[in-house]
């Protein structure tokens, strides 16, 4: 096995349950996320770490990681109830090798641990892309559908540079209770 975290022979998995749920560090973890996240790969692992809780982890096999999921205090949390006390799942990005429902399966084993990591925790929240996915994973581990953006939004504003949109898509947004 290489050292890279990209250069491996990752075997078919027959199922999720054979994975393990790791946490790993941002840079690690912004780094897979580049490599296989269909629609947003850029997110710098310094706006991951600067809030008050984050955590990533990845889904792996034989200490070879097949997942990647990204949470933070949300970005927008001034604009959301109780929104310091909810955790967004930023990114979350699967390799070609992984067996089906391993998204889901990955959703289910974080919200346990991140239940017990942070106890004040009370909801978790994640954005669905309407032009690339359909909420599919969300819908089967019984997450609610709660609001949808009425047009995309750019986040750059006068005076202060931001990165290129990577979409501007109508969003969803998905709420899990703890």
């Amino acid at each position: 096995m290489s050292d890279s975290l990209f250069e491996v022979d990752r075997e078919m998995v027959a199922s999720p349950k054979l994975f393990n749920l790791r946490i790993i560090g941002a840079p690690a973890a912004c780094k897979l996320n580049a490599e296989w996240h269909s629609r947003f790969p850029i997110i710098k692992w310094g706006n991951v770490v600067r809030n008050v809780h984050y955590v990533c982890y990845t889904a792996d096999f034989n200490h070879v990681p097949y997942a990647v999921a990204i949470w933070s205090t949300p970005i927008a949390a001034n604009r959301l109830k109780d929104g310091n006390k909810l955790l967004e799942l930023r990114r979350m990005a699967i390799c070609d090798h992984a067996p089906k429902n391993t998204a889901t399966w990955m959703l289910g084993q974080m919200k346990k641990d991140i239940k017990q990591r942070f106890p004040d925790v009370i909801r978790l929240i994640s954005y669905q892309d309407s032009e690339a996915h359909f909420g599919t994973i969300y819908k089967a581990a019984n997450w609610q559908s709660v609001s949808t953006s009425i047009k995309g939004m750019d986040w750059k504003q006068t005076g202060r540079e931001r990165n290129e949109a990577q979409s501007t898509a109508i969003k969803i947004r998905w709420e899990m209770d703890l």
